[in-house]
């Protein structure tokens, strides 16, 4: 992980608003959210593992789930998961179990980021800043 200071970080946004903001420039809200705090994430590659930039917010006023909440933007950071190559030829999933194990977990969740994608991080979280 590696953080990028940034002047958007203490912002408070309507979440709604953020996220018309964001979403057509290649934003999601990552699954990793909860009822108090969540990331924008934007995926920068998936080659070789996964690059991101996530964007954390906390919640200021109201739930995640509700139709008027107001969150506070911390530091935007990049991420990196390594994923194990092939497939698990070995693996004996049913139907049932397929629906619970559909993912591969990472096998490393803080994996080294190339300096080509910090450089990509920097232009990003400049796009933000000029945006928000």
């Amino acid at each position: 992980m590696i953080e990028i200071p940034s002047s958007i970080e203490g912002g408070e946004y309507q979440l709604n608003d953020l996220e018309q903001l964001l979403k057509p420039i290649g934003y999601t809200i990552g699954g990793n959210w909860d009822y108090d705090h969540g990331y924008f994430d934007y995926k920068m590659d998936d080659q070789e593992g996964y690059q991101f930039l996530r964007l954390p917010f906390q919640v200021v006023e109201g739930q995640l789930d509700s139709s008027v909440c107001t969150v506070k933007l911390g530091t935007p950071f990049l991420l990196s998961h390594e994923y194990e190559g092939g497939v698990d030829e070995d693996a004996d999933v049913g139907n049932f179990s397929a629906s619970f194990d559909q993912f591969q977990s990472p096998e490393n969740k803080d994996a080294p980021i190339p300096e080509s994608f910090v450089n990509t991080g920097r232009v990003l979280v400049s796009e933000l800043e000029s945006i928000l």
